[in-house]
């Protein structure tokens, strides 16, 4: 089995501006938040790292960024293979007709719903997998195997449950008998979330209905649900757009209780992500331009 990059060590990138010196960030295991004004550059030197993530290959058995000008350190220094996800947010109509004809599903009408039609498909995976584990340990026909099997659902549950809480101020909630994600949602004759009661009607949802800060919160839980907990690093692009203040102070607890090896190298200029014990992650543009 080939040995994954935990995290990154280290971001240098030369000549990032004209007549700027270069940027050299020193990245935690954990959490790494870039800061500063707007116009400063977070979203540039994000930009330049996933472009060089994607140009990374192994070579002589070492993996190397093959991008001139942009140099990156792995942890471990032996790993063999990388595995990332970008995150950015924006919730316009898809550019490409083709894309949607390709989809099938009318739903399908922005890039959040298009991430999350690729997500689903994630999702199933992600459940197959998890009952071949399962069965896998029950064929072991001993005590330990079907502890082990019992805790593979675990952190699908509390995924599920996470979902539930922050969108039940709507009334919302997973259906959990499909293998799809779907909802359900409380309303009375007049179509209105009134909170429960009787005389209310339950009405099935995809999540292209949701709105779009829910759509952002579900890809980046999904996104980082489908890693299966395996080490790997998630970029974001001020992910904080759409989301409500309290969800902006959740997000990065939320994230590594769902996977506590994941690296989250992220930008932002809202306080609220980092009011929740995140202050000493945060980097500012200018303490790493040299």
């Amino acid at each position: 089995m080939k040995k994954n990059v935990e995290y990154i060590a280290q971001i240098s990138i030369d000549s990032l501006w004209a007549g700027r010196k270069h940027i050299e960030w020193d990245l935690r295991k954990g959490v790494n938040i870039l800061s500063g004004i707007n116009g400063i550059g977070k979203s540039t030197i994000l930009n330049r790292v996933v472009s060089a993530l994607r140009s990374v290959r192994l070579v002589d058995g070492v993996l190397q960024c093959m991008t001139p000008g942009l140099h990156l350190q792995f942890a471990p220094i032996d790993a063999e293979e990388l595995h990332f996800d970008v995150i950015r947010s924006f919730d316009r109509p898809m550019v490409k007709a083709e894309s949607v004809a390709q989809v099938g599903d009318s739903e399908v009408r922005s890039e959040l719903d298009w991430q999350l039609y690729l997500l689903q498909r994630k999702y199933l995976d992600y459940q197959v997998n998890m009952g071949n584990r399962m069965i896998e340990l029950l064929q072991r026909g001993d005590e330990e195997g079907r502890r082990l099997a019992a805790e593979v659902p675990a952190v699908k549950t509390r995924f599920l449950d996470i979902v539930d809480q922050l969108f039940a101020e709507t009334g919302k909630r997973v259906i959990r008998q499909c293998n799809e994600l779907r909802f359900e949602q409380q309303l009375d004759f007049l179509g209105l979330y009134q909170g429960d009661g009787e005389g209310m009607k339950v009405e099935e949802l995809s999540p292209y209905k949701l709105s779009s800060g829910e759509k952002q919160m579900l890809i980046i839980l999904l996104t980082v649900l489908v890693q299966n907990q395996r080490p790997y690093v998630l970029l974001m692009d001020e992910p904080e757009i759409s989301l409500h203040i309290d969800w902006q102070q959740q997000l990065i607890g939320l994230i590594r209780e769902l996977n506590p090896h994941v690296q989250v190298i992220l930008t932002t200029h809202s306080p609220a992500m980092i009011m929740d014990g995140w202050m000493d992650a945060v980097t500012e543009v200018s303490d790493i331009t040299h």
